[in-house]
């Protein structure tokens, strides 16, 4: 899941980023409505926690212009502001939720995953194939009923790789889904962390990987009928 956060005091964006960061969510971070409307030009986020009162473009605006876009993300909009008529306000506005500052941050991560479960464009919410079964809501991953014990950026990765399923992901397409803006397109990193994936989902193996393609979730191949 990749989520822009826009919120101008940067010690709070900063907390809100590596928090989300820490629960397998790829989050890039906007300082002001000009930057966030700069990001949402250039990539796909599912959804957007956007701060009210931002310079630049207000946080007002700049929601009325997210719901205008086509395969918007989903907003969910923090304000110091509290108050009944505030949340009606924002979301008449068009925010698909609503959370006064301060907040618990468990709170806002529950809010922000059911977001993008409800999402028009959003897949079932349990992901299957291969034998894996995939829950991102309760962080849980079985392949055959069998645990996966995977760290947050194997489960992201896996999660991305179930989404796109049947389709090749890119070494780009994934720094982009799983990682963040930030991310070193040299880097080798998508190499290692598939790596210890396809060691933790063992055999046989159901990630394949073709050059100039990319990586894909392939079933493995029947067994031979018996003689």
């Amino acid at each position: 899941m990749r989520v822009l956060v826009v919120e101008d005091a940067r010690s709070l964006a900063g907390v809100l980023a590596e928090g989300l960061s820490d629960q397998g969510m790829a989050v890039d971070v906007a300082y002001d409505g000009l930057e966030a409307a700069a990001k949402l030009d250039l990539n796909a986020y599912e959804v957007v926690v956007l701060d009210r009162d931002l310079p630049g473009i207000h946080g007002d605006t700049l929601c009325q212009m997210i719901t205008d876009r086509d395969d918007r993300p989903m907003v969910i909009m923090l304000t110091a502001a509290g108050s009944p008529v505030d949340r009606v306000t924002g979301l008449t506005l068009g925010a698909d939720d609503y959370l006064a500052k301060p907040f618990h941050f468990p709170e806002l991560v529950l809010r922000v995953r059911s977001l993008a479960r409800r999402r028009p464009s959003a897949r079932p919410r349990t992901l299957r194939a291969a034998g894996i079964e995939l829950d991102p809501a309760r962080r849980t991953a079985t392949r055959d009923g069998r645990h996966l014990d995977l760290s947050v950026k194997e489960f992201a990765l896996l999660e991305a790789l179930l989404h796109a399923a049947p389709a090749f992901l890119s070494t780009e397409d994934l720094l982009e889904r799983v990682w963040d803006e930030h991310a070193n397109p040299m880097t080798n990193t998508v190499t290692v962390t598939i790596g210890r994936l396809r060691r933790k989902l063992g055999d046989p193996p159901i990630i394949t990987t073709t050059p100039g393609a990319g990586y894909r979730i392939t079933p493995p191949p029947s067994p031979p009928p018996e003689t």
